[in-house]
């Protein structure tokens, strides 16, 4: 039963991180990206490209982690 209740746990606790990680460079990059946009807007599509490349990135680490969570709970 300790068993169950550890990995539950370590899902939960492993899953919390990942989206307070995941939105805080998320939050990171978006500030960054509309300073440099003010700064030169000549650069705006390139910015905004290069923006959802890289949340795209920052997204698939929180659903990795998400699978991690549900093998967890169900193995």
């Amino acid at each position: 039963m300790e068993g169950i209740g550890l990995a539950y746990l370590s899902a939960g606790l492993g899953m919390g991180m990942a989206a307070i990680g995941t939105s805080f460079g998320i939050g990171l990059l978006s500030f960054k990206a509309m300073e440099a946009i003010a700064r030169q807007p000549s650069a705006a599509n390139a910015i905004q490209t290069t923006s959802i490349i890289l949340t795209a990135f920052m997204e698939a680490i929180a659903l990795y982690t998400l699978v991690v969570s549900i093998l967890l709970i169900f193995k």
